[in-house]
């Protein structure tokens, strides 16, 4: 297997981690500020880390 792949797969299972922590984070929020820069924050590295990872595994060729 492909070092690429590897990372690749990491970065798109800490995005799918990421997300699946704003929604959560979303969920119990209350008004405050500080939990919408947290919502904001940890959306847009898990959008950033998923998206990486996933065009990383689409792009790396099978080599055997």
């Amino acid at each position: 297997m492909n070092l690429k792949r590897i990372f690749g797969a990491l970065l798109t299972a800490l995005g799918i981690g990421a997300l699946i922590y704003t929604a959560v984070l979303f969920v119990n929020s209350g008004d405050s500020n500080y939990a919408i820069k947290t919502l904001v924050v940890f959306g847009v590295l898990g959008i950033v880390f998923f998206i990486a990872g996933i065009s990383l595994v689409r792009t790396t060729k099978d080599e055997s």
